[in-house]
């Protein structure tokens, strides 16, 4: 579904969930503003037991002008469409106003029956970036609208834990790019914690749970707003001893997590990932990330377990079950492994200084994370069959592929790109599109590496970069190459029978 193709409805009535929060706002100004501009008859709403309270929304509707209305539950049918945006029609978190024509805009897990009205992005950290995406897709003018702007920016801040658990680039290209008054951001997040709010948080702190081998600490705190746990995980981690927090709440439908980590042996999006998993959803940044457990999942796979000691467990697993390597330290033995070649495959690469001077300091924006590496005369940046980008040397290079005359093309690789690498100079600031300087290359097809299954956590410390590590999960693969017992790396389950064969098989 596109916003083009809802044009043809008129009146339009959209409809966050209740009790709304800073994104569900931002995404319904952001289609009031586009249909409005279309010269549809629009109205905004929201429906619940109680209007807006918070004092930080109150000011967000109010310097900003969203033209949001609250209703009470009607029995009377919506005219024309009804879109609801940060949520889902029919689910508990929004009080259905009746309809014939229902359009869905959302980021969280699906939970309905989707259509070709429903647009449901639950990889992204805010609906506010697919609402943004979706109008820059139809050509919306953004730079003349600093209020759209601010809400949007305020929206992704808010669902993200102050950008701590954003991990979708094209969050990231929202928070990076968007026109915004700061000034009002300021207010709105300085505008967040009451005096009851403070209270609880220094209960939490004085009942903080520690473990010396790890060192970590585990907060349980009392109910409220998710960013005063992140006011608890940032202050924890001031505390001598202490390289890693995870502090949460208990809710309704299940706990929220907040994930702070000053170590680069931990990345904290990766422990908050691991402590969701099968459970929930987790994310952010290396420092900082956030999460969110379902109670009916979590008692599922745990049943009768306390969260301190669920919380505990996993926390003591994540340390213990975990190897560490660094490639630049010890050589990697292939005993137990098998010996793999390297398909021919079509992919692409782009030559470092081609791209920006030597000695330039570069971030590479991926779906798997932001990359940073320094310019050499012999880097070459590779892009592999997902897109996603790994830096290797020109004599490596050489003896690996065969370079092809052709700009690269995405669509020849066998396995879908979700988003397209950027490289920023972080001097300047200047970004510049990857698919625009690759050129193609195919794997050579004689690379042989020795390789085996993990089944455990592996984290490789790589010589392109002694700050972030390679995470390996079970399932996935250790590879090492033949020629260098100190070139070894994660291949991806799925990736692994794309790109290799097993000799002699």
């Amino acid at each position: 579904m596109t916003l083009k193709e809802l044009e043809g409805y008129n009146p339009i009535t959209i409809q966050c969930h209740d009790n709304p929060d800073a994104d569900a706002l931002a995404s319904g100004y952001a289609m009031y503003k586009y249909f409005s501009s279309k010269g549809k008859d629009v109205r905004f709403v929201y429906s619940g037991r109680f209007p807006i309270s918070k004092s930080n929304l109150l000011l967000m509707v109010d310097r900003l002008n969203i033209p949001v209305t609250y209703v009470k539950d009607s029995d009377e049918e919506t005219e024309g469409l009804l879109l609801t945006v940060d949520c889902q029609y029919g689910c508990s978190n929004i009080s259905g106003l009746k309809a014939k024509t229902i359009a869905v805009i959302d980021h969280h897990q699906p939970e309905i029956m989707e259509n070709e009205l429903c647009v449901i992005r639950p990889d992204l950290g805010s609906c506010s970036t697919l609402c943004w995406k979706m109008m820059k897709d139809e050509g919306f003018d953004f730079e003349a609208d600093s209020a759209l702007g601010t809400a949007l920016y305020y929206g992704l801040y808010t669902d993200t834990q102050s950008f701590t658990e954003i991990h979708n680039p094209l969050d990231m290209d929202l928070r990076d790019n968007i026109i915004c008054n700061k000034s009002y951001i300021n207010l709105f997040r300085n505008s967040n914690i009451s005096r009851d709010e403070l209270e609880i948080a220094g209960i939490a702190l004085i009942r903080n749970i520690y473990n010396d081998k790890n060192r970590f600490s585990l907060v349980k705190s009392g109910p409220c707003d998710p960013n005063i746990l992140g006011l608890i995980s940032d202050f924890l981690l001031q505390v001598d001893g202490v390289d890693v927090c995870v502090v949460y709440n208990e809710l309704t439908d299940g706990f929220k997590i907040s994930v702070r980590s000053c170590v680069k042996e931990v990345k904290a999006n990766e422990l908050a990932e691991y402590l969701c998993r099968n459970v929930g959803s987790g994310g952010g940044h290396t420092d900082k990330a956030g999460g969110f457990i379902k109670r009916s999942l979590c008692e599922k796979e745990y049943p009768g377990v306390h969260s301190e000691s669920f919380f505990g467990d996993r926390l003591n697993s994540y340390f213990d079950e975990t190897e560490i390597l660094n490639t630049a330290e010890a050589a990697l033995s292939n005993e137990g492994m098998e010996l793999y070649s390297k398909k021919a495959i079509n992919i692409g690469y782009v030559r470092g200084m081609d791209v920006f001077p030597v000695g330039t300091m570069i971030n590479v924006r991926t779906m798997e994370g932001d990359v940073e590496l320094k310019i050499t005369e012999d880097l070459f940046i590779m892009i592999g069959v997902k897109g996603e980008v790994y830096p290797t040397t020109e004599s490596k290079f050489a003896k690996s592929y065969t370079a092809i005359d052709k700009p690269y093309d995405s669509t020849l690789s066998p396995v879908e790109n979700l988003y397209i690498p950027k490289i920023t100079n972080r001097a300047t600031g200047e970004v510049k599109q990857i698919d625009d300087l690759a050129r193609q290359c195919i794997s050579s097809g004689g690379t042989q590496v020795y390789a085996k299954e993990l089944d455990h956590y592996v984290k490789i410390f790589t010589r392109w970069d002694e700050e972030s590590y390679m995470l390996g999960k079970p399932g996935d693969y250790i590879a090492v190459r033949t020629d260098d017992d100190h070139d070894y790396y994660v291949i991806e389950k799925d990736i692994m029978s794309i790109t290799y064969d097993k000799v002699g098989k």
